[in-house]
């Protein structure tokens, strides 16, 4: 459909006649009917004639729509000239706002759209022939770039409504990284490392690798932004320790531990984080401090260390914290009261009867 389109569009450039726009009278469509109802055999020479003949016709048609040729040339020169001049009269103005690029770029579309239909109008002498080029370039178009046309509408939404800007942390599909640049079909990233997927390094931490992906991903797929409106997330650090171990101590020294580290650091960001969520109506309570939590685990207690940190320094806070809650449990004042603990699991024997017995016992046969 494409090549049809693309066709059609150069017979009407160069020979608007053999394009079903040259008749001049009913007449000749008269005479041009008949001809083709009552075809007769051509000589060789005839047959050769006719060739030349319409070879001469082709380049008459040329010669004859030369001057029209040369007016859309300086139409275009034109367009392109007004579309420099607008896009630079749309930045002063502009430029500062966030979506001034893609104000620019619509405009500048728009122009170019606006003097190519011009130009057509002026080389094919009709306005049906206008319609005609767009309709069947549009429907071509339509099917033939589904993904680039998705990728640009992507752009666009993008471009308004700030999914992501260049520089924010991002997460979309399985893409992960720092926006390095963003296109009008693809977005480019450096890669970030994650311990959710597979990879060179297995924590948030650049990997070197550029990544660039389509921008229809935004229409297809979720986009999670780290960096853009707050650039602080909530981080965890869970210790386990025995079931057997003095709980309320254990609950103070992490507490202790996290507070020394973190409380002056979490001020600011837990203040203006519980601003936004006031603003937009959420009620909760944002706590300016690290916050401890338990849980039960199988056979052992979970020790959660919750903490309010910049999205880029999430591995830097929570390797210091392990380090210093590891040197403090391991202090001798702990030894017998905090103790820890590593996944483990407990067997247990019955008889056929379902009786547990001794682990020293013999098993049940078939055990």
């Amino acid at each position: 459909m494409l090549a049809v389109a693309i066709t059609g569009f150069f017979l009407l450039l160069i020979s608007p006649s053999e394009a079903g726009l040259g008749f001049e009278d009913e007449a000749q469509v008269a005479d041009t009917v008949s001809a083709v109802a009552a075809p007769r055999a051509l000589s060789s020479k005839e047959a050769t004639d006719e060739a030349f003949g319409a070879l001469q016709n082709l380049w008459d048609s040329f010669y004859y729509n030369l001057p029209k040729l040369l007016i859309a040339l300086v139409a275009l020169l034109l367009t392109w000239l007004l579309t420099r001049v607008i896009r630079a009269v749309v930045r002063k103005f502009i430029g500062h706002w966030h979506s001034g690029s893609a104000i620019s770029t619509l405009i500048s579309l728009a122009i170019w759209l606006l003097g190519i239909g011009i130009v057509v109008s002026i080389v094919a002498g009709d306005i049906r022939a206008l319609v005609g080029s767009f309709g069947l370039i549009g429907l071509a178009l339509s099917w033939s770039l589904q993904t680039p046309i998705e990728s640009f509408t992507g752009w666009l939404l993008n471009s308004f409504q700030g999914y992501y800007r260049v520089g924010d942390r991002v997460k979309v599909g399985e893409v992960f990284g720092d926006v390095y640049r963003i296109d009008f079909l693809t977005t480019t990233v450096w890669e970030i490392g994650a311990p959710y997927q597979p990879g060179f390094v297995q924590a948030e931490q650049p990997t070197g690798r550029m990544v660039t992906f389509p921008n229809n991903e935004i229409l297809s797929g979720t986009v999670i932004n780290l960096t853009g409106d707050f650039p602080y997330v909530w981080d965890e650090l869970t210790v386990s320790i025995a079931n057997e171990s003095d709980l309320k101590k254990a609950l103070e020294v992490l507490e202790r531990i996290a507070q020394e580290l973190l409380a002056g650091y979490m001020v600011e960001p837990a203040r203006a984080y519980g601003q936004m969520l006031q603003t937009i109506g959420i009620p909760d309570s944002v706590s300016e401090k690290p916050q401890v939590f338990v849980s039960s685990d199988d056979s052992w207690t979970n020790i959660t260390i919750r903490y309010l940190v910049g999205a880029r320094e999430r591995r830097k806070w929570k390797s210091e914290l392990t380090i210093r809650t590891t040197l403090e449990l391991n202090k001798p004042e702990y030894v017998g009261i905090i103790i820890p603990v590593y996944p483990r699991q407990q067997v247990q024997f019955i008889n056929p009867d379902g009786v547990p017995i001794e682990a020293s016992g013999t098993p049940p046969q078939g055990m």
